[in-house]
């Protein structure tokens, strides 16, 4: 990786890089049908027609849980990323490859004949953002990167 020159206010009281805002809109991105079954399970008679609103087919419900993963490890880890460097720099590729997932999910439910509405299709437009933000933004990627690099 290039030495590349931060801001001293990219850094926080001990000298670590801070994470970029846009990773943590990222993460709730990623992590939208946790959320989701969050806000759900708050509110029994309005969680369930949220649910049919987002998820009509339970199945995809559960399924879209899988992807959230990484985002949710990585909300827990944030704060000790410096206490797992190791699964710290693993996640790195893992919030990569369910953003891939992710960018792909809609379009396949589309194939197999989910219909195309604005919700799906502001989706995926999020999604592929959200896909080239992770791959090009230096300071998310010298966030993740292995000290001993």
């Amino acid at each position: 990786m290039k030495n590349i020159e931060f801001h001293p206010a990219d850094y926080d009281g001990h000298g670590h890089l801070r994470l970029p805002f846009l990773f943590w809109l990222v993460l709730l991105l990623q992590a939208r049908t946790w959320v989701l079954f969050v806000i759900a399970g708050a509110s029994r008679e309005q969680g369930t027609a949220l649910l049919n609103l987002f998820y009509p087919d339970h199945d995809n419900f559960w399924q879209g849980l899988l992807p959230g993963i990484p985002a949710v490890l990585a909300f827990l880890l944030s704060g000790r990323r410096n206490a797992f460097p190791g699964i710290w720099h693993t996640l790195y590729a893992l919030l990569i490859a369910a953003q891939v997932v992710l960018l792909c999910w809609q379009p396949v439910l589309w194939f197999n004949g989910s219909p195309v509405n604005g919700i799906g299709l502001t989706l995926v437009v999020m999604d592929g953002v959200a896909l080239l933000w992770l791959l090009t933004n230096p300071r998310l990627r010298a966030c993740f990167a292995n000290e001993k690099e």
